[in-house]
């Protein structure tokens, strides 16, 4: 399992104990430092989509110019994403079984 999310990032450093403390075997990508690859973030976005993806309550998002906030699909997210990852939401949980964004127990469990 890789899990993708932000060293500062108090969910993602609860999500990384319970992970460590389940026993569940990952690699940990800091998406500041170590970005998320294209196609991992396109695979992501048409399994989850743009809505659960996208983390509107973010500063980044607040951030954002309105031109960039309207008419989000698919594949404007992503450039988004891209361009500043922390409008992810976060963690981002992949497997060869799936995604999963934000830290859901079971959705977890169901990945490993």
């Amino acid at each position: 399992m890789q899990i993708y999310g932000l060293k500062t990032c108090d969910t993602c450093r609860k999500a990384r104990k319970w992970v460590e403390a389940e026993g569940i075997e990952h690699q940990w990508f800091d998406i500041r430092a170590d970005g998320v690859p294209l196609v991992i973030m396109q695979q992501a976005m048409k399994a989850l989509g743009h809505k659960q993806l996208l983390n509107r309550r973010s500063t980044s998002w607040r951030q954002l110019g309105e031109e960039d906030k309207a008419d989000i699909d698919n594949d404007k997210a992503v450039e988004l994403i891209m361009a500043n990852p922390a409008l992810m939401k976060r963690p981002l949980f992949v497997s060869d079984k799936g995604f999963v964004a934000g830290f859901d127990k079971q959705g977890v469990i169901d990945l490993a």
